[in-house]
This record gives C-alpha cells, sequence and structure tokens, in this order.
C-alpha cells in the first residue's frame, strides 16, 4: 500500500468517515501515522478522509470533521479503513458497500475501526477472515453473521484484511502496521511519543479483568460471574453455579448479597437482560430472537422482565434508539 513521493516510500491509507463514528479510533489511527512522518522526517503516510458526500462528517460526540473527498474520490487507494460508531446499522449505503467490493476486488488492504466491522461484514468481505469488533457490539455481531469468524481480540490482522475493537485499540493496531512495514524500532519511538506504555497484542483481551471491573476479589465469586456472563443463552441454576465452586446456594446468595447487594439470580437476570437491549439496539433480529438469545423461553416473559428492569417495553426501547 505505497508509492513512492521523493525517492520515500508514502504508505497511502483512506479513512472513510461513517455518521457518528468513534473520533478516539480514528485520532488514535491517524496521529500515529503523523508521528510516524515526524521522527522519520518525511513522509511516510498519507491519510485523506471521505465521507459518503464529501461534506463534513459527525463523530459521536458531536464534532464535524472536514474530509478530502467523496465516496465518489475513493478510488485507487491500496488501502482502505472504514472507521463507524454508533448506530452503525442505520448509517450502510448501498453504494459504500459496492465501492468497497470494488476496491478489494482491485487488490486494495480494507480495514475497520470500531464497528466499521460491520460495514466489512455487510459487505461481504470478512468471509474467510478472521475479525474483531467492540465488544459491546459483538454479540449483535455474531448473531447477525454467525458464518464470521468474529472474536473478541483487540485486533486482528489476518492477511489483508484488518479490524480493531475501536477506542485506544486502534493505536494498538497501527502500531502493529507500522511494525510490519518500516520496523519496530519506528513503531516503539511512536509509542514512546504517544506516552503509550507498550504496544499490545492483538490477542489481549478488550475488557478490564472482572476482578477491576467489579471492585472485587473473592475468587468464588469471580468464578460464578464468569460462569454467568460465558451461559447468557442457556442459563445456570443457582444450584449448579454454587456447585461449580464449591459452595451450596446459601453461601453463594450470602457472597452475592455482601458485595453485589443483590440475589443471584437477580445479578444473572440483569446480565441477561442488559444482552438483549445491546441486541435491540445493534441488530434487526426479532424480538423472539433476541429473547431466545439472552436465554428467555418466551417473548411474553421476556417483554415482562424487560419491562420490569428498564421502564419499557423491548419494542418500545428499539423505537426510541432508532
Amino acid at each position: 500500500m505505497n508509492r513512492i513521493v521523493n525517492d520515500v516510500a508514502t504508505h497511502r491509507i483512506g479513512f472513510f468517515l461513517v455518521p457518528e463514528f468513534s473520533m478516539i479510533a480514528h485520532t488514535s489511527a491517524v496521529e500515529c501515522l503523523r508521528l510516524a512522518n515526524r521522527i522519520k522526517g518525511a513522509r511516510i503516510y498519507d491519510w485523506p478522509a471521505f465521507s459518503l458526500d464529501g461534506g463534513p462528517v459527525p463523530a459521536s460526540n458531536g464534532i464535524q470533521v472536514v474530509v478530502n473527498g467523496a465516496l465518489a474520490d475513493l478510488d485507487a487507494l491500496p488501502a482502505v479503513v472504514v472507521c463507524a460508531g454508533v448506530n452503525v446499522q442505520d448509517q450502510v449505503p448501498k453504494a459504500l458497500l459496492s465501492r468497497l467490493r470494488r476496491l478489494a476486488t482491485h487488490g486494495a488492504s480494507i480495514g475497520a475501526l470500531c464497528t466499521g466491522s460491520y460495514v466489512l461484514a455487510r459487505a461481504g468481505l470478512l468471509d474467510g477472515y478472521r475479525c474483531t469488533i467492540h465488544w459491546e457490539n459483538l454479540a449483535g455481531f455474531q448473531e447477525e453473521f454467525p458464518d464470521i469468524d468474529a472474536t473478541a481480540e483487540l485486533y486482528e490482522i489476518d492477511r489483508n484484511r484488518f479490524t480493531c475493537a475501536g477506542g485506544t485499540a486502534a493505536l494498538d493496531m497501527m502500531l502493529s502496521l507500522i511494525a510490519m512495514q518500516n520496523g519496530h524500532d519506528l513503531a516503539a519511538e511512536v509509542a514512546d511519543m504517544m506516552i503509550h506504555h507498550r504496544i499490545r497484542e492483538g490477542t489481549e483481551g478488550q475488557r478490564m479483568a472482572l476482578r477491576a471491573r467489579l471492585g472485587v476479589s473473592h475468587p468464588k465469586l469471580l468464578a460464578v460471574i464468569s460462569r454467568m456472563e460465558e451461559n447468557l443463552e442457556a442459563p445456570l441454576s443457582c444450584g449448579d453455579l454454587a456447585e461449580g465452586v464449591g459452595l451450596s446456594t446459601r453461601q453463594l446468595e450470602r457472597l452475592f448479597r455482601k458485595y453485589l447487594y443483590k440475589a443471584p439470580a437477580r445479578y444473572y437476570l440483569k446480565l441477561r437482560l442488559d444482552r438483549a437491549r445491546f441486541l435491540l439496539s445493534q441488530t434487526s433480529l426479532p424480538i423472539l430472537s433476541v429473547a431466545l438469545a439472552c436465554g428467555f423461553v418466551s417473548a411474553s416473559h421476556f417483554s415482562k422482565c424487560y419491562r420490569e428492569h428498564f421502564g419499557h417495553t423491548p419494542s418500545e426501547d428499539r423505537r426510541q434508539v432508532r
């Protein structure tokens, strides 16, 4: 993905900005390239930005970003990255999918930041490739694209496809690409300039450790919650959860009330309902499918629990998001 300018190999990476894109992901990626140029004292990277019509694009934080061209100008580039964010399922015009397919057919490397992986999946460009997406969107992505190898990794670089979870994961992915193209020393210098203490491996998990997220260190409690998170579609009974860590049901109840101030069944239900809310907002799956994916046996039972927890029905919540 390069051209020669004044005897310097210049890698050109076009960024297509989807409305409501993640600014932290886009900025993290672009700043890596800018600092690489500064350290080398030469323009070894170009990073033009594009939008559907060539006009400014609002990021998810409301800031309007000026671009260099329209979708029609997104041509003859050796590498293109789709940067998306919230409500991505409503921001995928057919013209964008067609252009991405055409670029891929002509040998371009195709990447994605944050929920840009959803756009690539819709274009059929992740079939046969590993990819990742922000953890909040992963469950919905896997439900909608069950045949795609989607992981919970920080980033994935699989041949000429590269995707990341968004946020600062874009920084680590771009540093890895810089290392591949211009050597580890340059990537390390860029990381140092960004006060980024180390370049994380793609295989590192996206989320904070459960212990840090919950502020709880009891090993048996953490083990039970981990099993709950892994079994949302087919919930386990409190008896099975307790037995799995060598506790009685009563001891498990006491642990949850002491550290999390609620019964384990209530905590488990909240996990399943939170997953359901993600699926409702991020996919077009029927409500019954969402219910089944979160361990509810019927749409009516799901709707009742959902309303009691969130104050409105699943269909009302989906309409508000849309």
